[in-house]
């Protein structure tokens, strides 16, 4: 079963920057919210679609180099990779639906 992989400075390169398919970097923290709210459905969306995009977290707290060099400023943040690259950014809580659909457009583009 695919699931949410979480990552760090030593495994960014691997895990986001070479993956051959899109990958969606949730940069979050413990105590917010809205973090927790959207997990349920970030998991869901790495179960039923792993093959094709990858549902990736960064914990903020843990990791503050990796939130900076993005320009992270507020959680939760997602960041949607494709080649190595960022191709779009969203911050705050948004529905699965509108992450599905991004992330569909990355595969698609």
């Amino acid at each position: 079963m695919n699931h949410t992989t979480n990552i760090d400075p030593k495994t960014f390169d691997a895990e986001v920057v070479k993956s051959d398919k899109p990958v969606l970097v949730d940069f979050w923290a413990p105590w917010c919210g809205p973090c927790r709210m959207m997990a349920p459905a970030l998991d869901e969306i790495a179960a039923a679609n792993g093959e094709r995009f990858k549902i990736t977290k960064l914990n903020i707290e843990d990791h503050p180099e990796l939130a900076s060099r993005f320009g992270v400023r507020a959680v939760p943040t997602l960041l949607f990779f494709k080649n190595g690259q960022v191709r779009e950014q969203v911050v705050g809580a948004i529905p699965k639906n509108s992450i599905l659909a991004k992330l569909e457009a990355l595969v698609a583009a």
